[in-house]
């Protein structure tokens, strides 16, 4: 069980503005590159100012936005016959990229452990790899959990928004990032595991 569960409930609510956005000729290329360019923006202002109070409680709303955009995108492509191997390849990079700009620079926030940020984001890449790596030999694009894409996103927009509300950085972002480590590492597993089956 994981968030990306709920995505079907998920992509009914947004139907009425992917169509919209169909009839104003919005490709599902565009917005992909739409949802890449926030994450860069915000992971940057975290950056540049070493986790500001007001980028972090930014973070959780970029968070939501961005699984919108990836939804919208999807389901343009998928119910309005605009498939195509270069979508399907940016959004593939366009996911890993994202996270990894939105992510690192938490490393840059006090308190905040560098190496279990850069072990987060590794390992997120790892599973996507292994996700990938089902289609790739001829079975299904994975999206086993318990540590999916979404969940990491929940993960570090609960993170952000719990130190943008003032609560230390310390024993518990630690631990959170650490059990996240371990989910992230079972859902590797998972999926490479199915992947094969």
């Amino acid at each position: 069980m994981t968030i990306y569960d709920l995505k079907p409930k998920f992509q009914a609510l947004l139907r009425p503005i992917v169509d919209s956005l169909h009839a104003k000729r919005i490709t599902p290329n565009q917005v992909t590159w739409a949802a890449l360019i926030l994450s860069l923006i915000t992971g940057t202002l975290v950056a540049m100012t070493a986790g500001a109070t007001w980028t972090l409680l930014l973070i959780p709303f970029v968070m939501f936005i961005r699984m919108a955009l990836n939804a919208i995108d999807g389901i343009l492509a998928k119910e309005h016959n605009m498939m195509s191997d270069k979508g399907a390849m940016l959004n593939e990079l366009g996911d890993v990229v994202s996270d990894a700009v939105l992510y690192l620079p938490l490393a840059f926030i006090e308190g905040v452990s560098p190496g279990l940020v850069v072990l987060f984001v590794v390992v997120g890449l790892c599973t996507e790899v292994a996700g990938i790596l089902g289609a790739v030999i001829g079975g299904t694009r994975r999206y086993d959990g318990p540590m999916g894409k979404s969940d990491r996103a929940f993960v570090v927009g609960l993170l952000a928004l719990l130190i943008g509300l003032g609560l230390t950085p310390g024993w518990w972002s630690d631990g959170l990032l650490l059990l996240s480590l371990i989910l992230g590492i079972v859902t590797v597993w998972n999926r490479a595991q199915r992947g094969l089956a």
